[in-house]
């Protein structure tokens, strides 16, 4: 879940560092850290805390370094404290981790560790190993002591005596690398490279990376020289800045409306869903019996909207499961299921294992990921990149939206395949997916309103949110939102079940959001939310346009600019983000690091 990064070329290494920590601080910001190679010394640089307390640390310092590699933590094995920070070093060695180490204990007793140890970590077990058993050769090195280790490790090295050169190995846990004009560059994450060039490739697992300022050498533990495979992100280079926003989370809200264009456009072909050009065939959709979606969090409430648009239009049956639990709950799953596997960063450690599972059973698997070339594309039957462009703020916002794009194409694709729609019909399907962008454009021209609503729950302590049907679902991922960037405690409940429990907590101090978007629904939906305001709770209502002519005055409203109602998710999303971002930013927290969390979870 750390952000690494390596680097050696003509810029200053120094800033190179910093710089890409910083844009790296969603994988992790208990604290951070710097090494670099100074006339054949490694100076270790850092502290716990943010990026900006490790800059201030290092200034005026490390001026003529060659090359140097930086780390910044999430806390998995010791405290957040200035020693456990990394990088480590050990004698001869220094190294970054991102990982678990599963046997780190067994080590330090195995090979009489303990004296060369200064923190609490894992990840310095194996510096001193790799010390231990230094003699001059580091691949001979790196070789015997990975084949100590049990977990999982991305380990990014530079010996005393090797100036000038970084080295590499990985297992499961991501390092991408790069050669370009300005130097040789290695990251957990393509975030870090994008500043300067959109070409890069994947590490493979247990290979050798050997980084020289003008050259990559990529070898397995064989010792054969192997070709890196390159590939091309479809982001602009400077994309992961924030563009004048005071937020990456702001900034990326105002991008759906064009990462969603990017996602559909070249997936639609004479008005019709098309995924020829990842060579997705129709079959995949045709011969599968059920359907089972797996993800975590934000990933699995778009899973939740396409589940309801499968049952709805489809009559399929479908699971939505959560990632971490799917091993776990003995999942029905043969060669007749479709497994679609969703992920932001296509490295989630659970969803990774559970598509790994789904494909031992026989399924075929489908994933909607990111990032190209991530471990879930890698392990998958087949790929749909979402082409939303980096994504920074580790609350997901344009992520979300282009992997429900990804959801109504795959639906509107099997509704026609299987007779459930003429060509007609799904042209008119695909026709108000086309409209979501110029939609959303309306919403977030109106967000100043947003920003008022906003104000009427700043001073909660708990909320809640009600809905039915699709408006559920929506409220699931807004309540995520809520919670994850604001701490205030929000619950979305199906608001047919207020009366089995719930509206107990219902009191003149607790703030009610409500969605009412479905037609069939909006007369339950307008008693419940009558039932919750008869008890002193203030009403905060997004509607859908035409449903809202006999809307009482007393509600706090926001009106959605009309989609059919099974798209209505769309606008009604994007301004649930924008009420999370701005009772998060009114109270002063930064939104973009929300405490405790990370955007990228690579242990389970």
């Amino acid at each position: 879940m750390c952000g690494i990064i390596g680097y050696t070329g003509s810029e200053n290494v120094k800033e190179v560092l910093l710089d890409a920590l910083e844009l790296l601080e969603y994988r992790g910001y208990d604290s951070a850290g710097i090494a670099v190679m100074e006339e054949n010394e490694i100076q270790v640089y850092k502290r716990a805390g943010r990026v900006k307390d490790l800059r201030e640390k290092c200034a005026g310092k490390a001026e003529n370094s060659v090359c140097g590699i930086g780390h910044t933590r999430w806390a998995t094995h010791g405290g957040v404290n200035d020693t456990n920070a990394h990088p480590h070093q050990v004698g001869r060695v220094t190294l970054v981790h991102n990982g678990i180490i599963e046997n780190y204990r067994e080590l330090i007793a195995d090979y009489d560790l303990k004296e060369k140890l200064q923190s609490e970590t894992d990840s310095e077990v194996v510096a001193a190993l790799l010390d231990r058993f230094y003699e001059g050769n580091p691949e001979e090195t790196i070789k015997k002591t990975v084949s100590k280790l049990k977990g999982t490790f991305a380990l990014v090295i530079m010996f005393a005596d090797h100036a000038g050169v970084i080295y590499s190995t990985r297992n499961v846990s991501p390092i991408v690398a790069t050669l370009c004009k300005e130097g040789a560059m290695l990251a957990s994450d393509l975030t870090a490279l994008c500043r300067f060039t959109n070409n890069y490739f994947v590490v493979p697992e247990y290979h050798i990376l050997e980084m020289k300022e003008d050259s990559i050498k990529l070898t397995d533990f064989d010792g054969n020289e192997k070709e890196p495979e390159y590939l091309t992100a479809d982001w602009e280079l400077n994309s992961a800045g924030k563009n004048g926003y005071p937020f990456y989370m702001e900034k990326e809200i105002m991008e759906q409306p064009d990462a969603i264009e990017r996602t559909i456009a070249n997936r639609i072909v004479s008005g019709m869903p098309d995924f020829t050009a990842e060579g997705v065939p129709d079959s995949l959709f045709t011969e599968c019996d059920r359907i089972n979606i797996i993800a975590c969090g934000t990933a699995m409430h778009a899973g939740l909207v396409a589940q309801a648009l499968v049952k709805s239009i489809l009559h399929m049956h479908i699971d939505v499961d959560m990632a971490s639990e799917f091993m776990y709950s003995d999942p029905v799953i043969d060669e007749k299921t479709l497994v679609i596997a969703v992920s932001q960063s296509g490295e989630t450690i659970d969803t990774l294992e559970a598509v790994k599972y789904a494909r031992r059973r026989g399924a075929k698997c489908l994933s909607i990921i990111n990032v190209k070339g991530s471990s879930i594309a890698r392990e998958s039957d087949y790929v749909l990149y979402t082409n939303a462009g980096p994504e920074i703020a580790v609350a997901s916002t344009k992520a979300y939206t282009t992997q429900l794009s990804i959801f109504y194409l795959i639906v509107a694709k099997m509704a026609q395949l299987r007779g459930v729609y003429d060509t007609e019909q799904t042209q008119s399907f695909i026709r108000e997916l086309q409209r979501t962008p110029e939609v959303m454009k309306k919403v977030l021209e109106k967000r100043r309103d947003i920003h008022v609503l906003a104000n009427k729950v700043l001073s909660a302590k708990d909320l809640f949110m009600i809905g039915r049907g699709l408006d559920h679902s929506i409220l699931l991922e807004g309540s995520l939102k809520l919670k994850e960037v604001s701490y205030i405690h929000s619950e979305a409940y199906a608001s047919g079940e207020l009366k089995h429990g719930p509206i107990a907590l219902i009191t003149q101090d607790t703030p009610v959001v409500a969605s009412v978007t479905q037609e069939k629904l909006m007369s339950k939906e307008l008693s419940n939310i009558k039932e919750v305001r008869s008890r002193g709770a203030d009403i905060v209502l997004f509607i859908k346009e035409s449903l809202a002519e006999d809307i009482d005055s007393q509600y706090q409203t926001f009106l959605l600019p009309d989609m059919r109602d099974e798209f209505m998710v769309m606008p009604a999303s994007v301004a649930l983000q924008l009420l999370a971002y701005y009772v998060s930013s009114d109270k002063g927290f930064d939104v973009d690091k929300p405490r405790n969390l990370a955007k990228v979870v690579t242990v389970e």
